[in-house]
């Protein structure tokens, strides 16, 4: 919607005005429809049988040392302007297919290099560590970004009660696949079920963002409830959504996006304005705003940058 001139601008990019001015009700009417469950035979990727309010309020909320000091982009535009092909490759579309997505219950799968596989329930995982809020810039490799007021921990608590740390060098992530939910699944855009990966000092890193929440509410489904990733220093595609399992290896995992064209998902995808993709990084567009502004290096979280030293960023992309 916003990076192209406004002549380019095409009519189903444009968030409806009743939409736009019945927010309120929009969310709230997120939690009241039900759809009964339907399965799909494969017991780590089960899909979960009702779903959390969109509007639920997160109490107890720490405000975080991490936060940007800039202006929060309207919930209005992060909640209807979503990358989510589960749904559709249409950005305003996964606001509307995912209103009845099922989050409830559902559980995480833990495997791989640690001690025991275990399932770990969502509303457990929750209380590992008190919810911050965290206002994180967050860049697409598109050429727009959004800031927003996230609400969840450091990864690195639940990577620790996973017991993993000296045995595994890499942690995978797997969303879950489920094509009665999710219509975009039908069709072989990408391979599902939607993969992504971290190395593990990349994972450990206090600015990795386990979310549940943004805006001092649970996640709405379009953006990625009831659990995902956030790691505000790489291109959007790597904050895995509505996560099933996290794995530990100690190799490099595959992700779904460097699978599919290599050239430009490299897997640590680091924002890097001198790194073209399929078009130029140098400068990015903030939603709400016209007027493009250069693009930060590592987004400009510079207290990553000492994960990549002595890397050639050019190469290692």
């Amino acid at each position: 919607m916003l990076i192209k001139p406004t002549t380019d601008i095409r009519s189903s990019e444009i968030t409806p005005k009743d939409v736009y001015l019945n927010r309120r009700n929009f969310l709230a009417g997120l939690g009241l429809s039900t759809v009964a469950a339907a399965g799909l035979g494969m017991k780590e990727l089960l899909s979960p049988s009702t779903k959390a309010l969109a509007t639920d309020k997160i109490a107890g909320i720490q405000k975080s040392q991490f936060s940007t000091t800039e202006k929060i982009t309207p919930i209005n535009d992060v909640s209807h302007y979503n990358n989510y092909y589960e749904f559709s490759t249409e950005k305003e579309e996964p606001a509307k297919m995912a209103k009845d997505f099922r989050t409830r219950p559902w559980s995480i799968t833990i495997d791989g290099a640690v001690p025991k596989k275990q399932k770990w329930d969502i509303d457990a995982i929750m209380k590992f560590a008190a919810p911050e809020e965290r206002i994180y810039r967050h860049r697409c490799v598109e050429g727009w970004s959004i800031v927003v007021p996230w609400v969840g921990f450091s990864l690195s608590e639940l990577i620790k009660r996973a017991e993993s740390l000296g045995k595994a060098k890499f942690v995978q992530f797997t969303s879950i696949l489920d094509m009665t939910q999710m219509p975009g699944q039908r069709q072989r855009i990408l391979d599902w079920p939607y993969t992504e990966g971290l190395r593990m000092d990349e994972a450990m890193h206090p600015l990795t963002l386990l979310c549940f929440g943004m805006y001092g509410e649970s996640l709405p489904n379009q953006d990625g409830a009831p659990i995902r990733l956030v790691v505000p220093w790489k291109y959007g595609f790597k904050s895995a959504k509505a996560i099933v399992k996290i794995s530990f290896t100690d190799h490099q995992p595959s992700t779904t996006w460097n699978e599919a064209n290599p050239h430009d998902f490299g897997f640590y995808s680091n924002v890097n304005p001198n790194v073209d993709r399929y078009h130029s990084q140098a400068h990015e567009r903030r939603l709400g705003e016209f007027r493009p502004r250069p693009t930060l290096m590592f987004n400009g979280y510079d207290q990553v940058a000492g994960l990549y030293s002595g890397m050639d960023l050019a190469k290692n992309y």
